[in-house]
């Protein structure tokens, strides 16, 4: 891990405005910044390549060249590290996003992880550079914003397929062993790419929160520990039930997972999380209307979607997660809709 010394001065040049990055051997031309949050940037990236040979530079990495791109570009993610806490969350998350294998879930191409000092006095500190596969069309909670703005909703099949491919996703990291959870499953976190005469493509990113799935939870100490850690890494309006009040004795699982993906599925259809209306009320409650699972319908397309889905997200919804689906038991039950549906 980490970046030769020969790409130093170019990683500097791109901080500073200027256009290359080394990540290990390979070096790559910043074409433009896609997004930012936190302390992570976000570049669309060309790569540049020492010589015409189609097996030099990230191709002679890989065997499999499916997420090798067409035409050279790629989503860079540069992180800023001021501490030793966040430099272990970075490493967790390079590790576990190395974990999966799936095409439904974004790969991590590379990562290269440097020490740098700050241009005013003052000790080192570190940045790390993450290559990924590009998604230009961006992801379901900016399509979300776009459809809004014009009153356009996704079909119902559309709807169905792109959560029947999230499902695939998650239940790749749920069926691992041990068992993994993401536990930030919203549009945010969903990359869409749009295909002519096809279901857009989706893509289930970001593993910064990626954990083990299964917590046993037998203290106070227990409890407020994982729920001060869920307010971290969860995001409020889709983060389930027993992560806002957890019992002194419970038994957390991957069905937090199936919570926010109950919460996504409505967003697909409505363009927000199904208690962000909670907000917007007086003395409203997003904590108190996620722990009672109290969703409210808003107005859809005309003709509106079926009552089949509405039941669908209810299914997954239910505040008590010892009640709530498993992954297989969503794609049985998704599946047969879009068969029901395709007629």
């Amino acid at each position: 891990m980490g970046c030769s010394f020969s790409g130093l001065n170019a990683l500097y040049d791109a901080v500073n405005g200027g256009g290359d990055v080394w990540i290990n051997k390979n070096r790559f031309r910043i074409v433009r910044q896609l997004g930012e949050g936190g302390f992570a940037y976000v570049y669309l990236v060309k790569e540049v390549l020492p010589d015409s040979s189609a097996s030099s530079g990230l191709a002679s990495k890989f065997s499999d060249a499916s997420h090798l791109s067409d035409d050279g570009t790629y989503a860079m993610k540069k992180v800023l590290i001021q501490n030793t806490e966040q430099l272990e969350l970075v490493r967790e998350e390079i590790r576990i996003s190395s974990l999966f294998s799936h095409p439904n879930l974004l790969p991590l191409l590379d990562h290269a992880i440097i020490a740098v000092k700050p241009t005013q006095e003052g000790s080192w500190k570190n940045e790390a550079y993450l290559l990924f596969p590009v998604h230009l069309d961006g992801t379901l909670l900016d399509n979300a914003n776009a459809m809004k703005a014009k009153k356009e909703f996704f079909s119902t099949l559309n709807v169905l397929h792109i959560f029947r491919q999230l499902c695939s996703g998650l239940k790749h990291m749920h069926n691992f062993d041990p068992p993994y959870a993401h536990n930030d499953v919203k549009p945010g976190n969903v990359l869409i790419t749009h295909r002519k005469g096809q279901p857009p493509l989706t893509i289930l990113m970001d593993f910064g929160s990626a954990r083990p799935a299964r917590k046993q939870i037998r203290s106070r100490t227990d409890a407020l520990q994982l729920q001060e850690w869920a307010s971290e890494h969860c995001s409020a309006p889709f983060r389930a039930p027993e992560l806002w009040d957890c019992q002194s004795h419970a038994d957390i699982d991957e069905r937090t997972d199936i919570w926010s993906l109950g919460c996504t599925l409505f967003a697909i259809m409505y363009g927000v999380s199904p208690f962000e209306y909670a907000l917007g009320e007086s003395g409203g409650s997003l904590q108190l209307a996620i722990v009672n699972g109290q969703v409210k319908w808003p107005a859809g397309p005309n003709p509106p979607y079926p009552e089949a889905l509405h039941k669908f997200v209810t299914w997954m919804l239910q505040p008590q997660a010892t009640v709530r689906p498993h992954i297989d038991d969503i794609i049985i039950h998704v599946d047969k809709l879009i068969s029901k549906f395709s007629i």
